[in-house]
């Protein structure tokens, strides 16, 4: 949740963290590597509506329209042609030059044309598509000839959406015309073109895909393009929450009360230490402190009161769950507050920052501009 406290987002933000929960498990690998493929995840904005209309579609959802305004904009049980290689005849890959002395001569080059192209068609009916998306563009005749042939179209698909289209309809990308089978094709139990309001240019393609998903896309919503970008970033950040969690599924209570227990731990060992060692000891034990204690001050009380109060409490209770009520709720147990951080983030934290001290510490001397020139 608090990654989604801002300001832009903070009013929906129960219905966001649903949202970023049910993203992950939908792509997350329980069975097997128990990791989440986290580039399974596609956040997509559009301007327009409110932020409560964020959905979240099992599916992938481009950016893109069919290609012939005459196309279908449904197509139910899709077998997809996910094709990398462009839809039009082959280019010598040397200079040339062609001349058309003769109207026999453009008819001829014509027929050639069209060869081509009624071969590319034969191919994707032999194979059983009734959907091609395309990587590349094609001209007006090959999008004509596949409007007239019933195969509609989608092109100009970048390479990372054309690779998530894949992922989540189980298809494979076909480089050759030649390596078309059924077998590569994708699956999807529907694709259908929407747009917003009144405006049908701006539209894009959703596509729902058959059983279990392994692909989805977060549908952002917004009052303007400020708004759906700074919702955006507050999901990718809630999204990373949850994906540490479910790699590492442990949790700390927060609220500063783990570095406080941390704080009582390091300083009971510096207590059994009897070299000059304790020193440095007690004095990382201190460090810790400062974290609840400017969690304190930001939220307005006194710093050194609090984190005496609750490190008092800690030691009496023996219970270190007990942290700075920030919230004034009347209790300092971070459970009953519902106030808790995953493990491996508060572990990476604590490691970077003493790594960061180390680091300082074998700095013997600081060179400025002046010394040197001397």
């Amino acid at each position: 949740m608090t990654s989604l406290v801002s300001k832009v987002v903070g009013s929906q933000k129960e219905h966001l963290a649903k949202l970023c929960v049910e993203a992950v498990l939908s792509v997350a690998d329980f069975e097997h590597s128990g990791d989440v493929q986290f580039d399974h995840i596609k956040v997509e904005g559009k301007p327009g509506g409110k932020l409560e209309d964020t959905s979240l579609i099992q599916g992938v959802v481009l950016d893109r329209g069919f290609s012939h305004p005459q196309m279908p904009k449904n197509v139910r049980d899709a077998r997809i042609a996910i094709l990398s290689c462009p839809f039009e005849p082959p280019k010598p890959k040397t200079k040339h030059k062609l001349d058309i002395v003769s109207s026999e001569s453009y008819r001829r080059l014509h027929e050639v044309e069209q060869s081509y192209f009624q071969d590319q068609i034969k191919r994707l009916k032999a194979a059983g598509a009734n959907l091609v998306i395309c990587q590349w563009g094609f001209d007006d005749e090959a999008n004509h000839l596949l409007y007239t042939s019933g195969i509609p179209a989608v092109r100009w698909v970048g390479g990372v959406d054309l690779e998530l289209v894949a992922i989540a309809t189980g298809g494979h990308i076909v480089a050759r015309f030649e390596e078309l089978t059924p077998e590569k094709l994708g699956r999807a139990e529907v694709v259908f073109e929407s747009s917003f309001g009144t405006d049908t240019k701006d539209s894009f393609l959703i596509i729902r895909e058959h059983g279990a998903s392994r692909a989805v896309t977060l549908l952002v919503r917004g009052g303007n393009i400020i708004g759906v970008e700074e919702a955006k970033r507050s999901l990718h950040d809630a999204i990373c929450c949850v994906r540490n969690l479910v790699r590492h599924p442990w949790v700390v209570p927060g609220g500063g009360a783990s570095e406080i227990a941390a704080a009582l731990a390091v300083r009971a060992f510096a207590e059994k230490e009897s070299s000059v060692e304790q020193y440095s000891i007690r004095a990382f034990a201190t460090a810790l402190e400062d974290i609840p204690a400017a969690l304190a001050a930001n939220g307005g009380l006194c710093a050194i009161g609090e984190v005496a109060r609750v490190t008092a409490k800690q030691e009496n209770t023996g219970d270190p769950c007990h942290g700075i009520d920030c919230m004034q709720l009347g209790t300092t147990d971070m459970w009953v507050q519902n106030v808790y951080e995953a493990c491996a983030s508060k572990c990476s934290q604590l490691q970077l920052a003493t790594q960061v001290v180390k680091l300082i510490l074998k700095i013997d001397d600081v060179l400025t501009v002046t010394d040197i020139i001397e």
